[in-house]
């Protein structure tokens, strides 16, 4: 049994006795002061609940782990961060508190994209846009099978099959790429009313437009992800939808665009990486807009633990290496906002190291993600793949 202190004026639990110090000093719980250990809340509850802990005040009187946890009930997520945090320690892991973090530690791996460049033939075509679809049809057979086969955009024929008829048909992004290009105009519309139209369709479009831009411009194909839950799916420089051989190309990579004045589920956003995943797609996001300063992020941490993770022969520890990861500690029936995802991203990116993001499920179950950035040559936009992982 641990023997745990608690100090009702200052509201503190303590270790005093040596043989539990000793214990919870090897296994990297708490800060030591003068002999004695001062423990965070999500370490008391550990103690209690897996290492057969007890808690007593001065006067004898004896706390249930129900007596502990509502000593904190105003802490912000306090079982989701005791569910996560517990999970990492049960899989053998060390988790301190990021209050302990110094300096740069400079692991983070930045995944390097190729960037490329856009580059359309002058010519000019018309189409017509109907507006309650969102789509633009282009009856001129040549150009709109130019336009599909050398630049894979619009969708000439049938899907899969663009033999199977003549026309061409372009989605409300291609719409708006083309036009703004000078190589599409509208017999029935201005480019102005297009845009108009999508606003009013689609929750956030301005930020969904700019980030296709920013991927089409480089070179990149740029086509919907409505199959995989998700905005779009891309190509990479040089993407043919040309048949080569029997085999029909197959994208291997998705974005989400999560806008910084956006709130989303827990749960509706990892099922979105999910599908992702269980198609064998890595799962880009995209977080478009001004950039957040990581002073202001910095003030009130939104992270939560420094993760210590697996080496060669063994465990990191605070004696022996640096932490691997952040994490980000959330439960699935929680939202989170994307200026608040971009501001932990960026403190990551402040210390050197990754995020993961831990969901609790209701069961108490924790998916874990890893997030690494992306860089991407020409992008101002912040753009993370996203994976998951099980420690």
């Amino acid at each position: 049994m641990i023997k745990l202190e608690f100090d009702k004026k200052k509201k503190e639990i303590w270790v005093r006795e040596p043989a539990d110090v000793t214990s919870l000093q090897n296994g990297f719980y708490g800060t030591m002061k003068k002999g004695e250990i001062l423990l965070k809340p999500e370490e008391v509850l550990y103690i209690m609940d897996i290492r057969n802990g007890r808690c007593y005040d001065k006067a004898g009187n004896t706390y249930t782990f129900n007596d502990v946890a509502s000593l904190f009930l105003k802490n912000k997520k306090l079982l989701a961060r005791y569910i996560t945090y517990k999970d990492w320690r049960d899989k053998g892991l060390v988790a301190r508190y990021v209050e302990e973090a110094e300096g740069c530690y400079g692991r983070t791996s930045v995944k390097k994209y190729k960037g490329g460049k856009l580059k359309l033939d002058r010519f000019a075509v018309e189409g017509l846009f109907l507006e309650d679809d969102l789509i633009t049809i282009i009856d001129d057979e040549v150009a709109g099978k130019e336009l599909y086969e050398k630049y894979w955009i619009g969708q000439f024929g049938t899907y899969k099959a663009a033999h199977r008829g003549k026309i061409s048909k372009l989605d409300v992004f291609e719409t708006i790429l083309l036009t703004k290009q000078g190589i599409l105009s509208l017999k029935n519309t201005s480019l102005k009313k297009v845009e108009k139209a999508a606003r009013k369709r689609m929750k956030y479009f301005d930020d969904m437009y700019s980030v296709y831009e920013d991927w089409r411009l480089s070179g990149y194909v740029v086509k919907t992800g409505f199959k995989f839950g998700t905005h779009f799916r891309i190509y990479f420089p040089g993407a043919s939808p040309v048949k080569k051989g029997a085999e029909w190309m197959h994208s291997r990579h998705v974005i989400h665009i999560f806008s910084r004045r956006n709130k989303l589920l827990i749960s509706e956003w990892a099922r979105a990486i999910r599908v992702a995943h269980s198609v064998k797609k890595t799962f880009i996001l995209a977080i478009p807009g001004k950039k957040t300063r990581i002073e202001a992020s910095l003030k009130k941490p939104r992270l939560d633990f420094l993760l210590y993770h697996r080496k060669k022969d063994g465990i990191e520890t605070p004696k022996t290496g640096a932490p691997r990861y952040l994490m980000y500690s959330l439960a699935e029936d929680e939202h989170i906002g994307g200026e608040e995802l971009a501001k932990a991203l960026e403190e990551c990116k402040y210390f050197g190291l990754e995020m993961v993001m831990a969901i609790s499920d209701r069961e108490s179950s924790v998916t874990y993600y890893i997030i690494k950035e992306i860089s991407m040559p020409g992008s101002d936009y912040d753009y993370y793949e996203i994976e998951w992982t099980q420690p």
